[in-house]
């Protein structure tokens, strides 16, 4: 019996799926971006290649990161709402910063992770590596760092060394003015294709450190859809409401099966990264449907798909943007202590003047667009480390009712004019 699916959740976008893509080389640091003092930061640091000699699919690293993927998912998902995530933009950035933590904020948060940052570290150096980066299938990871060099900030070289080593990340010292946000946000821009033009709003006082992370996909169906294959037809949303949609149909051979769903792979040109969704039976939400998932669970079914079942599938064009901060997130995930000033241990990463470093915000934007041809995406994530203790007490005035106004000579604090503006008119 023929069985139609029309699918809208995207709950994977798969690398190493099918064929094996043409591996490529993770990008280059953005060397054209580092122009301040990155010479001086590095200076001591030298160049090392990490042992890249990894089972991406074997090793235990995998099934870990494929659960941190679920968990983040399950947890986004309470929210409300369409939701999209890129698991690994948000673990590269938070690598990046367990890099630098120490005592109980590391085992937090290696417990979050499943592994140790050894073995992460390792496993995504080489999965960069593994990624395709040619005509029809590319993912293009981004890494960078940027360090406060007027808030009595000292880093730690071996904290510099690492994420240099594994993740390629560029180092960027500067003075944190107000346009620090615009510069991560084109920086961001750039190596996201412009998918994601803006992740941070501003920059706060205490902010000391951005561990950033940035990523685009760009796919081409193996089979692109052709016109009579598009056809009109209803979306019912979550909440019962019938939407007028487009569904591309086409027939496809990787069949996707669990106890309470069922959906398909589909693949992009090369066969090294596919689309691939699932559709919870009737009576089942999706959160109740995600809320029984894992990621070896979910990596097993994956590759199990079966070759022998053909599927008439009917996929929606579609294209959504998501955007979350995600400390509370990953505090009930269990990572507690990197997030509050009185207990995080950040002591890998550095120190400033006897203040503690620790996370204050988790920003995290994605972006997705399918249609007949393939799919783009882009995503990024910012990890944004404060000093506690150099915040002043703050006071709000609004000049909202009548004041009294004053120009005033500085040096002697002898007014020069003195009013009251009882209007503004």
């Amino acid at each position: 019996m023929k069985r139609v699916f029309a699918l809208t959740m995207v709950l994977a976008l798969l690398a190493g799926c099918g064929g094996g893509g043409k591996p490529a080389v993770p990008p280059p640091a953005a060397e054209e971006d580092q122009t301040v003092q990155t010479g001086d930061l590095m200076a001591d640091v030298q160049a090392q290649t990490p042992d890249a000699d990894v089972d991406l699919a074997a090793d235990a690293t995998a099934d870990a990161a494929a659960d941190f993927g679920v968990k983040l998912f399950q947890n986004c998902l309470g929210e409300g709402g369409n939701t999209l995530i890129s698991p690994l933009s948000v673990l590269q950035a938070l690598a990046m910063t367990a890099n630098g933590a120490a005592g109980e904020t590391l085992a937090q948060m290696e417990d979050v992770f499943s592994a140790d940052m050894d073995a992460l570290n390792a496993w995504m150096y080489a999965y960069a590596q593994a990624l395709p980066d040619e005509e029809g299938a590319a993912v293009h990871v981004a890494n960078g760092m940027w360090l406060n060099a007027a808030g009595g900030l000292a880093v730690q070289p071996d904290f510099l060394e690492t994420n240099g080593m594994y993740y390629g990340a560029g180092v960027f010292e500067e003075p944190f003015e107000p346009a620090l946000a615009s510069e991560i946000n084109d920086w961001v821009a750039r190596h996201t294709a412009g998918r994601i033009d803006r992740i941070i709003d501003e920059v706060p006082a205490a902010a000391m450190v951005y561990l950033v992370n940035a990523l685009s996909f760009d796919g081409t169906w193996e089979d692109i859809y052709r016109e009579d294959q598009v056809r009109s037809g209803t979306f019912t949303a979550a909440d019962g409401a019938g939407q007028d949609a487009d569904f591309m149909w086409s027939t496809e051979n990787a069949y996707l099966q669990d106890e309470h769903a069922a959906g398909f792979i589909k693949y992009y040109a090369g066969r090294s990264l596919a689309f691939a969704a699932l559709l919870p039976e009737e009576g089942v939400t999706v959160e109740q449907y995600a809320a029984g998932l894992t990621g070896a669970g979910l990596r097993k079914m994956l590759a199990d798909a079966r070759q022998d079942m053909l599927v008439d599938a009917a996929l929606p064009k579609f294209s959504a943007e998501y955007g979350a901060e995600l400390t509370k997130t990953l505090a009930a995930m269990g990572i507690e202590d990197a997030f509050d000033p009185d207990s995080a241990d950040f002591s890998r990463l550095g120190t400033c003047e006897g203040n503690e470093l620790y996370i204050g915000q988790v920003m995290h934007k994605t972006f997705i667009s399918v249609d007949e041809k393939g799919t783009e995406a882009g995503a990024a994530t910012a990890v944004e480390i404060e000093a506690a203790g150099l915040l002043a007490p703050m006071e709000q005035v609004v000049l909202d009712r009548p004041f009294v106004y004053m120009l005033i000579d500085c040096e002697a604090n002898v007014p020069l004019f003195i009013g009251a503006a009882e209007s503004l008119g």
